[in-house]
């Protein structure tokens, strides 16, 4: 309300002590309390009389719903985050069932690797089964080159007499 220190507080009683005098000072101190116990009655039941008509139209019914409607919860937005948030976090070559072969580069060299298996298509999706026969592919094309290879190799360094 007012930003009165005590410095201005002790300022004023004593103006007030000097030009009221000290016979009439308290009289003037219980006029003041209860003119301000008056104003904040009359303050506090005009608050209550606007909440009542604010309860009569029904305001705060209205502004209930508003908070419903506009809290995240009911409108499933938690629920749309946490499914965001679980597909970035995703890895498609983590869900995929470990059932791969080793990779070829892996392999011995004098052994040709066989094509790593392919997951079954009911545990992945379109696009991660497209990539799983492409690797496949690639596998399978990186041992056949590695076979024709070690035959040409093997062909050249045969009998040399």
């Amino acid at each position: 309300m007012f930003d009165l220190g005590m410095s201005e507080l002790l300022v004023i009683g004593i103006v007030a002590l000097i030009v009221i005098g000290p016979k009439d000072l308290p009289v003037m101190f219980r006029t003041m309390g209860r003119f301000t116990a008056k104003a904040r009655n009359m303050a506090r039941e005009f608050s209550r009389a606007m909440e009542a008509a604010a309860d009569e139209t029904g305001v705060k019914d209205v502004a209930s719903d508003l908070r419903k409607v506009t809290d995240p919860k009911s409108m499933g937005i938690d629920a749309l985050k946490d499914a965001a948030t679980k597909f970035e976090a995703w890895d498609p070559r983590r869900s995929a069932t470990p059932t791969h072969a080793a990779p070829a580069a892996a392999a011995p060299v004098a052994a040709a690797a066989p094509a790593p298996a392919a997951p079954p298509a009911s545990s992945i999706g379109p696009a991660t089964q497209a990539l799983a026969e492409e690797r496949a592919a690639r596998s399978a094309a990186a041992a056949e080159t590695a076979a024709a290879l070690r035959a040409a190799r093997d062909g050249e360094s045969g009998p040399q007499s």
